[in-house]
């Protein structure tokens, strides 16, 4: 069991952390090789593998637009991978707009509107914009013939929920990279795993990654944990609450961050704390992996944004060519850690020390010449 606490003040963290340690108490707990076991196909550079049947995607995206609304603008995560879908749609031939916005619900009705009025083809959700907020303007382009596609939104156990409020999804598997974190943590602490698991509460990625660390740990039976809840101001909140998490607990071993951009906060509380908690989390920034390099970070799990654009351009294609969506868009997963983290290089760049598998896999799919 984990409990969760939502953080107020610093005193009241401290006084609500200190009775949080807890027992994992598994009735089926599993042994350290099933840990380790689960991290060996994500230290090898990715694979390509085709989500769908090959098609001469040039021919289908002739006359066709894509009307991308991002998350943010301003979030550099889903910037560039509105530039990786602007550069794979540009290979086809396919109409590509970006709705330029500064992450409000006004600016998303704005640019739903504005999509119906240019008579664009599809609509797609990168990242945050979520379709539950959105069902006016949702059923409206429905009814224009404009499906509307959430993406890189939401695990994959998540479809059949964002499929009532939205034409489809093109998911990420959230739960299996929760699952990861906590795989490395168990392994690195050889099965004495005491967590302090940072989280950010609210998008349906945060509960899909949460669900996956729970459902690790609970074949932990060594481990214990503890959640804290960041849904806002990290800049301001992260690093003093992580401290009076580690005052409150010293025998905190490690920090399982949910989304790495908080890592930038997490370890200046572990070195104003003199803790000896190693870190991990998830998604692969760049300055994340750079403290990595530097020894700040023990792992981070990586995703290459830059095939995540063609995976998801891919799927949207497939949608507007009147073929099946695929059931697994096949956006891999991959770790960094000492061994590796200079391949993404010095400093690290996004979508950098992946391989480059995608991109003749996406061409062969494709069919380009």
């Amino acid at each position: 069991m984990t409990r969760r606490v939502k953080l107020t003040t610093l005193s009241a963290i401290a006084a609500l952390l200190a009775p949080l340690a807890m027992a994992g108490g598994a009735a089926h707990a599993e042994g350290l090789d099933y840990f380790k076991g689960k991290l060996g196909a994500f230290t090898k550079k990715p694979d390509f593998s085709a989500p769908g049947p090959a098609f001469d995607a040039a021919k289908c995206a002739r006359g066709k637009t894509i009307f991308s609304i991002p998350q943010s603008s301003a979030n550099p995560f889903t910037a560039n991978i509105e530039k990786a879908m602007a550069a794979a749609a540009k290979k086809v031939g396919l109409g590509f707009t970006v709705w330029e916005n500064q992450g409000n619900r006004t600016e998303y009705v704005q640019g739903m509107n504005t999509a119906l009025n240019q008579k664009a083809n599809l609509i797609d959700l990168l990242a945050g914009p979520d379709p539950r907020a959105l069902v006016p303007q949702v059923k409206a382009a429905a009814e224009a013939g404009i499906p509307t596609v959430a993406s890189h939104f939401n695990g994959y156990e998540q479809s059949k929920e964002v499929a009532k409020f939205a034409a489809g999804d093109v998911p990420i598997d959230y739960f299996t990279a929760g699952g990861l974190l906590v795989d490395w943590a168990v392994t690195k602490t050889e099965g004495k795993l005491n967590a302090l698991i940072v989280t950010a509460p609210g998008p349906l990625s945060s509960d899909s990654t949460l669900a996956g660390m729970k459902a690790e740990l609970a074949k932990c039976e060594g481990c214990k944990s503890k959640v804290v809840e960041f849904p806002d101001s990290w800049a301001s909140k992260i690093t003093p609450g992580v401290q009076a998490a580690l005052l409150a607990d010293p025998s905190i071993n490690y920090i399982i961050v949910m989304y790495d951009p908080m890592t930038q906060f997490v370890a200046p509380a572990v070195t104003l704390t003199g803790s000896k908690a190693k870190i991990d989390g998830f998604n692969g920034t760049p300055f994340a992996v750079g403290f990595v390099q530097q020894g700040k970070v023990d792992m981070i799990l990586g995703e290459n944004l830059d095939w995540i654009g063609y995976a998801i351009v891919d799927d949207e294609l497939r949608r507007l060519c009147g073929m099946a969506a695929v059931a697994d868009p096949k956006m891999p997963l991959y770790i960094f850690d000492a061994s590796n983290a200079a391949d993404a290089g010095t400093p690290p760049q996004l979508s950098q020390g992946y391989g480059d598998a995608y991109v003749g896999g996406y061409a062969k799919l494709w069919q380009l010449k």
